[in-house]
């Protein structure tokens, strides 16, 4: 098991592997990796999925990811840090959305890109960027960069409409702060008390639940018990984990209680939703 670390804003690497890789949590970068050819199985944080041309990850610092290469495969790499982000085009408000989309995408694992338009435009930037990249001439770094910048709002669209909707625009900072606060610890249903987040926040427990529901139009358990059923279905779709692992891992407190929530929810068994997206 290996840290990495890179020391330039963004890092473009494509070579062939033949033997399997292990990274551990620690990394000082996001990592989008595509499939450029061959097969195998990509492992981030206990979720297993296997890989063929075409797929993209992106692997936050969070993450502990491995690859195990069942042919040789040849993987395109672009490393980037949180500079990179603070510096790009982006605007102020585009900027907090992108940086708030990555942090967040360790919730969803599996090939990220969703829409078949985007799975369609990400080989050619790729190739474009391995053009550019060794075969440099004028003006080849700011076609790069943006070439980069395409494919990382690319992966911020598909991530974005797996995460679970945004309090309204209207809504004041401590509203978008108190949601950031549910979705980072979604994990530890501890911390996701009333009384936790009164005090986290300094609203009253009598009062956190209305004012949630103003900012949200829905009530702050049911948002909560909405996220959980999000993660829980991507959890049955693109890892092989039992339902009795999803439920222990999100909080629920036995594979009953997240039978229960989830037939409330989708109108059927987390069982029966696996087999039917499978089939």
């Amino acid at each position: 098991m290996t840290k990495n670390n890179i020391y330039l804003p963004y890092e473009v690497v494509f070579k062939e592997i033949n033997e399997s890789l292990h990274t551990e949590v620690g990394n000082n970068f996001f990592e989008l990796l595509y499939i450029v050819s061959g097969t195998g199985v990509q492992t981030i944080n206990e979720n297993r999925l296997s890989y063929q041309p075409g797929h993209l990850f992106l692997i936050t610092p969070q993450d502990s990811h491995s690859l195990e290469i069942k042919s040789p495969t040849i993987i395109f790499q672009l490393r980037f840090t949180d500079i990179y982000i603070k510096n790009g085009p982006f605007t102020s408000n585009n900027l907090y959305k992108l940086e708030y989309i990555l942090q967040h995408a360790h919730h969803q694992p599996g090939c990220i890109l969703k829409r078949i338009t985007d799975k369609n435009l990400v080989h050619p930037v790729i190739e474009a960027i391995r053009h550019e990249y060794y075969n440099p001439t004028l003006y080849n770094t700011e076609l790069i960069q943006l070439l980069i910048n395409t494919l990382i709002v690319i992966i911020a669209r598909n991530i974005s409409e797996y995460l679970p909707e945004n309090i309204n625009k209207q809504s004041d900072a401590k509203a978008n702060t108190l949601l950031e606060y549910i979705q980072t610890h979604i994990y530890e249903p501890e911390k996701l008390s009333v009384t936790v987040m009164s005090e986290k926040f300094g609203i009253s427990e009598t009062y956190l639940g209305r004012y949630f529901k103003k900012q949200a139009n829905e009530t702050l358990q049911d948002y909560i018990s909405k996220y959980r059923i999000k993660l829980a279905e991507n959890r049955l779709l693109y890892s092989d984990l039992r339902v009795g692992e999803i439920a222990n891992e999100l909080g629920f407190n036995d594979e009953s209680h997240l039978n229960k929530i989830f037939k409330k929810h989708r109108g059927t068994t987390p069982s029966a939703f696996r087999k039917n997206k499978v089939n």
